[in-house]
């Protein structure tokens, strides 16, 4: 798929926001962005993506799915997808010692401290604690929120997901570990995936965009740069909070 040539359908205009990871202040900065942008190019069906990583790292992941799932119009469509830290809190919330423990060493210690609600308290509890307590702190309309992400969306000649697509297999044969997890061999690959790959899961000081693939994860927690994908027809744009940092 030639990305010159490549499109989404007519009268659509599609929007993909990268890993937020807790970064609310910056998640509410461009989502004004990108609803003026959209408010400036006229009436279109337009489709906000969010490509997954919504929580860990950052401080305030809880009000980052709060505001997610608030989300609706001007937009009239809204997908989340599920990264592979979503994947890791969910099982953290079945209580499993094992799976909080793996949950908190990748970042998830930040989204519990922001349900948890008393980090005095939180610092003096065990694991075996935390695991007990976490379902009853995350609020149920999070659960469900989360439990309802979807893991690819392709619209046109796009194809969204988290991490990236594994090389020589077809789009409907795809695992899920890898459209959660997957790396190198995606970022290595030059093979076309029967369209153009949006994906986040992997940092970029800049949006990383090949012939046969765009990554617009650019390390907000760390960076203070959230970015966004725009899409209509054949155009395509990006916006970020980069002057907002």
């Amino acid at each position: 798929m030639s990305a010159a040539l490549s499109r989404v359908p007519d009268g659509e205009r599609v929007y993909a926001i990268g890993d937020i990871h807790g970064r609310d202040d910056l998640f509410a900065q461009l989502l004004a962005k990108v609803e003026a942008d959209n408010a400036a190019r006229g009436k279109a069906f337009t489709t906000l993506i969010l490509l997954g990583d919504l929580v860990d790292r950052g401080p305030d992941s809880a009000s980052v799915i709060e505001r997610a799932i608030g989300l609706g119009a001007p937009f009239d469509k809204v997908v989340m997808l599920i990264g592979n830290h979503e994947e890791c809190f969910l099982a953290a919330l079945t209580g499993d010692l094992k799976r909080v423990r793996y949950f908190v060493r990748i970042g998830g210690d930040a989204t519990i401290r922001s349900y948890w609600g008393d980090d005095a308290a939180y610092a003096a509890a065990s694991f075996e604690e935390v695991a007990e307590r976490l379902s009853d702190v995350v609020p149920q309309a999070h659960v469900d929120f989360l439990g309802r992400g979807e893991d690819m969306v392709q619209i046109g000649d796009y194809v969204f997901v988290h991490a990236g697509v594994r090389p020589g297999v077809p789009l409907e044969r795809q695992k899920l570990s890898d459209l959660r997890w997957i790396r190198e061999e995606f970022l290595e690959a030059e093979d076309s995936f029967d369209g153009i790959i949006v994906y986040g899961h992997t940092i970029s000081e800049t949006v990383d965009e090949a012939a046969n693939r765009i990554g617009i994860d650019t390390g907000a927690y760390m960076t203070g740069r959230l970015t966004a994908l725009g899409l209509e027809g054949q155009d395509r744009w990006f916006l970020d909070t980069a002057d907002n940092a």
